[in-house]
């Protein structure tokens, strides 16, 4: 059964087969982010927190681009603003719903992804980019830091030394120099991008769920756990795991050389 949305204006929406597809579609504005866009994103994402069939979440740009940021169209030159106050109702507030979902996460770049774009992409699990894609930090340009959780994860993908240079000069990276520094998963020819980024969702999608959430949430947790801490972490996740169906599952096909049917519980 397809559940389609369609009452948004900027994205689009879709579940079918325990796959939710969200579509930036602001084509025209290489899917900048306007006020309305914000809105629709929350919308999408807190209905996805909730939706426990999901086992996989594809997220992508309608067009040539996957998402060029903020639209700055929508602000005034000498306009003051609190842009912390911005941040907090607006991209943070859907970057924490975004880690709140328990299914894997697939990021398809399919253009330029700037700014906030680029690191919306990054906050994702597994991000796979057409080879023509570039990821940009272009915060500086405009006299503003990386936001996003910008400063957080770049330095931990491709080092310190990198993620100074390439946001304090704005240098544009493109897919396949950001697979080479360790930045995204995967650079897919662009004539078999569509077809590369289905099989990974189907492939997703069969895997047991359960586990893979935990390994979201295990990674993340590992950058502020100490050796012993995150030892009894591994201990305590492991413990779940190993009394869950799919576990049982695994085994059994593996015992039985056979494909394994995960169930996500």
């Amino acid at each position: 059964m397809t559940d389609v949305f369609q009452n948004f204006e900027t994205v689009k929406y879709n579940k079918n087969d325990h796959i939710a597809t969200i579509t930036f579609n602001r084509p025209d504005k290489l899917n900048a982010f306007s006020e309305t866009m914000h809105q629709e994103f929350y919308a999408v994402l807190n209905d996805l927190v909730n939706d426990h069939s999901i086992r996989c979440v594809l997220l992508t740009g309608a067009g040539r681009g996957f998402c060029a940021g903020q639209d700055l169209g929508e602000r005034q030159g000498n306009e003051k603003m609190d842009l912390g106050d911005k941040l907090e109702n607006g991209y943070n507030k859907n970057l924490r719903l975004m880690k709140s979902i328990q299914a894997p996460i697939i990021c398809a770049v399919n253009g330029v992804a700037a700014g906030a774009g680029a690191n919306i992409a990054l906050n994702c699990d597994i991000v796979v980019a057409k080879k023509s894609a570039k990821f940009i930090q272009a915060f500086s340009s405009i006299g503003l830091i990386p936001d996003c959780n910008g400063t957080w994860i770049l330095p931990k993908l491709i080092g310190l030394a990198r993620a100074k240079a390439i946001t304090m000069l704005g240098t544009p990276v493109m897919a396949e120099q950001a697979v080479e520094w360790g930045m995204i998963y995967q650079a897919i020819d662009d004539e078999v991008f569509d077809a590369e980024v289905k099989t990974l969702t189907e492939t997703l999608v069969a895997r047991p769920t359960r586990a893979l959430s935990f390994i979201k949430n295990i990674f993340d947790e590992s950058y502020n756990n100490r050796y012993g801490e995150h030892l009894d972490r591994e201990r305590d996740v492991q413990r779940v795991c190993g009394l869950s169906h799919d576990f049982s599952e695994g085994v059994a096909a593996f015992n039985e050389k056979r494909k394994p049917e995960f169930k996500g519980h």
